[in-house]
């Protein structure tokens, strides 16, 4: 008995110690959307946790973005691959000639899918070219791939790398075709949020927290978010809809930049992660 009692005791602490902290991919979406979006985002990746920077090519202070990647090279950078423009005070167009992706003043349509308070004006809404698609994805991530340090992946800004069984083909062949491929959704990657009110800068800070402590041993999650600063020209920056940008945005770098979430985070013992570590090879 005491034989059996000494086996439980030692397979207990061997399964203990094999079991591995929670793995945790903080990414910030659409640099290059402002220089109050551009900002932001760096903030959160010197002073905060962010482990992943989502860059939209086409947007207008990408030039600006470059180059403050170039000054910050250890950050892993994502391609976002992008076919809206949706702000309703800034616009930006497309790097290729793809005439059925534009609209009747150049810019790209301000939604993908169908939008109540856009009648008309989204992206499905018109007759759109496959070729055009292939066309402008890779210009965005031939021009991401010359300009931006670390490159490793592929993702779609408001949801357009997956508006129909060819697209989501196509964006799976390109990312191949330009090593990009990694798809954490393929890698047993679980997307996960904000847990509770997320209103305010404090409320943002206290339901990440409680998202934090809802992460499990032997798994790994992405946490997708928006960060920014609320100045005037972020305050400029808004569509039907979504007219609190300014202030949802600053949450999301104080949530990402305050030191009691650093502090959770060091306490769970949760790992902080890009993309590049996913894949086996970032190892060795």
């Amino acid at each position: 008995m005491r034989h059996i009692l000494l086996c439980l005791i030692l397979l207990s602490d061997a399964c203990f110690v094999l079991a591995s902290p929670p793995r945790l991919i903080v990414r910030g979406d659409d640099m290059g959307a402002a220089h109050a979006v551009n900002e932001a985002i760096i903030k959160c990746h010197k002073e905060g946790i962010q482990t992943s920077i989502e860059v939209i090519v086409p947007s207008p202070w990408f030039p600006e973005a470059a180059k403050m990647l170039a000054e910050n090279r250890t950050v892993d950078v994502g391609v976002h691959l992008a076919l809206s423009s949706e702000w309703d005070n800034v616009k930006w167009r497309p790097v290729s000639d793809c005439p059925s992706l534009r609209d009747a003043d150049g810019y790209f349509h301000p939604m993908i899918y169908p939008n109540k308070s856009y009648p008309g004006r989204s992206l499905k809404d018109h007759d759109w070219k496959l070729e055009d698609v292939e066309k402008e994805f890779r210009a965005q991530i031939e021009l991401a791939v010359k300009r931006l340090p670390n490159v490793s992946h592929l993702s779609g800004h408001m949801g357009c790398s997956a508006i129909s069984g060819e697209v989501r083909d196509l964006v799976r062949r390109l990312a191949a075709e330009y090593r990009l491929d990694i798809e954490p959704a393929d890698l047993g990657v679980k997307g996960i949020g904000f847990v509770g009110a997320r209103g305010t800068s404090e409320e943002k800070i206290e339901s990440f927290i409680r998202m934090l402590d809802s992460l499990e041993q032997d798994k790994t999650y992405l946490f997708v978010e928006h960060p920014g600063l609320d100045t005037p020209e972020m305050r400029a920056i808004h569509h039907v809809g979504y007219e609190n940008v300014a202030v949802d945005r600053q949450g999301v770098t104080d949530a990402w930049t305050s030191p009691r979430v650093r502090e959770q985070i060091k306490a769970r013992g949760i790992q902080l992660i890009g993309y590049r570590d996913l894949k086996p090879s970032a190892k060795e």
